[in-house]
């Protein structure tokens, strides 16, 4: 059946439209204008105005980057490392936050105020790293997974959405004599997608984008680099090529280590991961973030 629309109504409708096609343009714009950096010419990129699309289109800026020796086993171990980091951060922040979630955990409230703390007062990169050099995870791949295994951040937004959960669910549980464990990883989590997912790729993104830990805690080992380390590296390689005054390299070679080309493929190669694992995580990851913004 037809309804007839009011002029207000109209104006309202296209003035969201309008407004959403900005959005969908402002979000879409660096993404593309970095794609379209990637695939020029290095040379050509020096003049500037490159928008979203290649003026001397070339893969060369990636052939430079996946000619590095080490990038492939890099990028298997920040795999391994993001997996790994995933599955134990979840678990562990899931323990944590369902221990928190309980009234009946006589040590709650003290426990919410420690780690709250935590999260505006902290001792500062060197106390940090005297304390991973003090318990022997310097050069060590658990340096990677163990001071990431609970995010305060992470721990809130979880038990929140655990204490919302109906007190039935856990009560019957009980009564048939499930114990802590059996409900959490048999109930509670069975019934918490949302939240998971939302923590699942808060974790993973800051697993897979790290490399400052692998500079601080594991230079030395060369079989503990990771991805982003090593592109960074070949960045700063870049940039001293040019920067040098007294380069060995001809001038053809220095177009084509343009420190703009070189980040921005790079940034295309960290983040295309990124973007295929969001879609399948999209639906739960709104409706955590929803519920995180509104119980907060």
């Amino acid at each position: 059946m037809f309804v007839r629309r009011s002029i207000g109504d109209v104006v309202f409708s296209t003035c969201n439209y309008i407004l959403l096609l900005l959005l969908g343009i402002g979000t879409l714009f660096p993404f593309l204008n970095l794609a379209a950096i990637s695939l020029n010419d290095a040379g050509d990129t020096l003049k500037g105005t490159v928008y979203v699309w290649p003026r001397v289109f070339t893969l060369e800026n990636y052939s430079t980057i996946f000619a590095n020796d080490g990038l492939a086993a890099a990028a298997v171990r920040s795999v391994i490392r993001t997996l790994v980091g995933t599955v134990l951060g979840v678990l562990c922040t899931a323990m944590l936050a369902y221990a928190l979630s309980r009234k009946e955990f006589f040590l709650r409230k003290p426990f919410n105020v420690i780690l709250i703390v935590t999260m505006y007062v902290n001792g500062g990169l060197i106390p940090f790293y005297l304390l991973v050099k003090n318990i022997g995870l310097m050069n060590h791949a658990a340096v990677y997974i163990l001071p990431m295994l609970i995010g305060v951040f992470n721990v809130i937004i979880m038990r929140s959405y655990f204490e919302q959960l109906p007190e039935g669910i856990v009560e019957s549980a009980r009564i048939d004599g499930a114990s802590d464990f059996q409900i959490l990883f048999r109930i509670v989590l069975q019934i918490s997608l949302p939240v998971l997912s939302t923590i699942t790729l808060y974790i993973a993104v800051q697993h897979w984008n790290s490399w400052f830990d692998n500079y601080l805690y594991a230079s030395r080992n060369e079989n503990l680099n990771l991805l982003q380390y090593e592109l960074q590296k070949i960045l700063i390689s870049s940039v001293n090529q040019v920067m040098s005054a007294n380069t060995h390299i001809d001038a053809t070679d220095a177009r084509r280590t343009n420190p703009e080309t070189i980040r921005a493929a790079m940034t295309i190669i960290v983040t295309l991961p990124i973007l295929l694992v969001y879609p399948f995580l999209q639906k739960y990851f709104v409706k955590g973030m929803t519920f995180a913004a509104m119980k907060e």
